[in-house]
């Protein structure tokens, strides 16, 4: 049996959580397939098509309550794809599951032809995603899944931050009119929403205000950036956390107010630093003749590390104490410069 995980969260930064009164939940991926065997047993036009993935997309409970759902097509990827995608032209409502590193690789074509140009309702289902595999290496990264597929058309991008935007997701796109591509990793994440909360598509969350920085964060990372606004204020810095659920399409609303409101903008993501969220932040902000100090958190272009997905983390700055760190640099920077 292999050990378990090293924790996403270091003992000063669950210290911080227990403060904000956040109770740790389940994975996403854990929330992603409990909600959609809820939907499937109303719904019998619901269907999950895995790719010898049923297990790690923890749809073992699906399966057996409800066999004539689940088509299982092996290591085949692109089969995977163009199945879900002939189901979805004859009236089904397809989930295509399987690792996001091979979805979006291996079958690129397929989504961009089958699903997206053919206009299909089909959702892409990508686990696993960002560096959760942690030393499977590279091979098992996806660190290219937002940008490939936010220059394809017609594809909606999600990558929801917490179990309240997992479960908000999956039923958004099973209601979808278009294709759509959830993203999900294996970590436990705090539940960051209060009873009151709204998910809209397109519409990121403000989950924290203050105007002296903005953390923009998509997907794992946001309950970092929570943290580490958290731990800023100690120091009295009130630091905005947007949840960008919605990487395409992106709410540039929010991103010009957070530029023009903010003293300075950090964009957070469990990707390359090259295509994803940040870059599409600054093209907002650059296209609205916007300047604030501006800084993406995410993995650089360089062979990338090996370790557990926190070791990853705490490598490249994207934890609480990396991501406070990244705060201050920043703005003492944007001091010195005035």
């Amino acid at each position: 049996m292999s050990a378990p995980a090293p924790s996403m969260f270091s003992p000063d930064a669950r210290a911080t959580a227990e403060r904000l009164g956040l109770s740790l939940g389940k994975p996403n991926l854990e929330a992603f397939a409990e909600t959609l065997l809820e939907l499937a047993r109303h719904d019998r036009n619901i269907v999950a098509v895995t790719s010898d993935s049923r297990g790690s997309g923890k749809l073992v409970p699906f399966g057996q309550a409800l066999p004539r759902q689940l088509i299982e097509v092996g290591i085949a990827e692109q089969n995977l794809v163009g199945i879900s995608a002939g189901l979805a032209a004859a009236g089904k409502k397809s989930f295509a599951v399987s690792p996001a590193c091979f979805l979006t690789a291996r079958a690129l074509e397929q989504i961009k032809n089958d699903v997206c140009y053919s206009d299909v309702r089909a959702v892409m289902v990508g686990i696993s995603a960002g560096v959760s595999y942690g030393a499977l290496g590279s091979t098992h990264h996806s660190l290219h899944d937002l940008a490939a597929l936010r220059a394809i058309h017609n594809i909606t991008v999600l990558a929801p931050a917490d179990n309240f935007e997992t479960r908000e997701a999956v039923r958004a796109a099973a209601h979808a009119e278009h294709p759509v591509y959830l993203r999900f990793g294996k970590a436990p994440m705090y539940g960051l929403h209060g009873p009151d909360a709204e998910f809209k598509i397109g519409r990121a969350v403000t989950l924290r205000d203050g105007d002296d920085l903005a953390f923009i964060a998509t997907g794992e990372t946001v309950v970092h950036s929570v943290l580490a606004a958290a731990k800023l204020a100690e120091d009295g810095m009130n630091c905005r956390v947007l949840s960008m659920h919605t990487v395409k399409p992106l709410d540039v609303q929010a991103v010009i107010k957070a530029a023009k409101e903010c003293r300075a903008v950090i964009t957070v993501e469990e990707h390359s630093v090259h295509g994803g969220l940040g870059e599409a932040c600054a093209a907002i902000i650059l296209h609205a003749g916007l300047s604030p100090p501006f800084r993406i958190i995410g993995i650089p272009d360089e062979e990338t590390v090996t370790g557990s997905q926190a070791d990853i983390f705490r490598h490249y700055g994207m934890t609480m104490e990396g991501l406070a760190a990244a705060a201050r640099d920043i703005l003492r920077r944007a001091e010195v410069a005035v």
